[in-house]
């Protein structure tokens, strides 16, 4: 090798080692915990500086915290990220319905005790499915620790939900005849995965380790009892609706709302519906589905960095 190529190529590796050494990925900032709430071991992602705005993000089903990884990193830079699985989800703890009482009341109690215990007096509400019945419930009971709330196809109204809803409201109605029922479906392989791709043009697009994983953690045991029993009192969901309405239009939260078009159980219609409450409300209808997260992260850390930048100006 000549000299010249010899330093050349010298010069290309220092390059290469200095881009790398160059590269801050907030990554590193992710890290992972455990904290006992009522004798249940809460299992949170934790993201960010300590000291900056906290983000509380409150997951759905059947997934867990894990399902807001993609955008951890995109945010951590300014904000304190907190995600908790909450109990029967996740890698918390999942004692049996004989001996924890799986309602939306006492997921939202044992969130707000878990809040409590980190300190988190003052944040953001980040709500996915499930999130939002747990979230307006800390909503209610401590309207003074909202910041705003960021709406993922979390549903508060009626018109959100699909015709799929018809079958599980039978369930309500009937469970010991349609539980049965519900099992096989709500649990199964290809309902895990209808979730995430929904009707999205673009299934290529949607990573299988998403449903695989979750299909291995629906088949764990005691899970189809947990699941059924929580699905049983998501009807108290519905019949809350007016009552988070309400609030919504009494409190006028700075809200975003970022909501795939594909989703399958929630229409568009539910994310149309929170701008009745709250006309200020900021509405996209995304190419996404019902983890919108799957297929439109960069679209929607944009939104959320934009939103939270605003949200800090206004407060200065």
């Amino acid at each position: 090798m000549s000299t010249r190529l010899a330093m050349s190529a010298v010069l290309t590796g220092m390059a290469m080692q200095a881009s790398a050494n160059d590269l801050q990925s907030s990554r590193r900032s992710v890290s992972y915990h455990t904290v006992d709430v009522q004798g249940v071991n809460v299992f949170y992602r934790e993201a960010g500086p300590a000291d900056a705005p906290v983000v509380l993000l409150l997951h759905g089903f059947p997934s867990s915290s894990r399902m807001w990884e993609p955008i951890l990193p995109l945010l951590a830079d300014k904000y304190h990220l907190i995600a908790p699985d909450y109990p029967g989800f996740g890698n918390s703890s999942a004692p049996a319905p004989s001996s924890f009482e799986y309602s939306f009341d006492n997921l939202a109690r044992v969130t707000n005790e878990f809040t409590t215990k980190l300190g988190l007096t003052n944040y953001v509400l980040f709500m996915q499915d499930y999130g939002g019945p747990v979230g307006f419930r800390l909503a209610l009971a401590h309207p003074e620790r909202v910041r705003a709330i960021i709406i993922q196809n979390a549903v508060a109204h009626e018109p959100g939900l699909s015709p799929l809803w018809e079958a599980r409201r039978k369930f309500w109605a009937d469970p010991v005849h349609e539980i049965d029922k519900l099992k096989a479906n709500f649990t199964s392989f290809e309902a895990t995965r209808q979730r995430h791709v929904g009707t999205s043009p673009h299934p290529e697009r949607y990573d299988p380790d998403l449903w695989v994983d979750e299909s291995a953690f629906l088949s764990r045991p005691g899970q189809a009892d947990i699941q059924t029993t929580l699905f049983l009192d998501y009807r108290t969901n519905v019949a809350s609706y007016p009552q988070w309405q309400k609030w919504l239009r009494e409190t006028q939260p700075r809200t975003l709302v970022v909501w795939g078009r594909y989703d399958p159980s929630f229409t568009v219609a539910g994310a149309t519906a929170y701008a009745a409450d709250v006309p200020a409300a900021e509405v996209h209808i995304l190419d996404a589905g019902h983890f919108a997260l799957d297929e439109a992260t960069d679209e929607i850390a944009t939104l959320v960095r934009d939103f939270l930048a605003r949200l800090e100006q206004r407060k200065e």
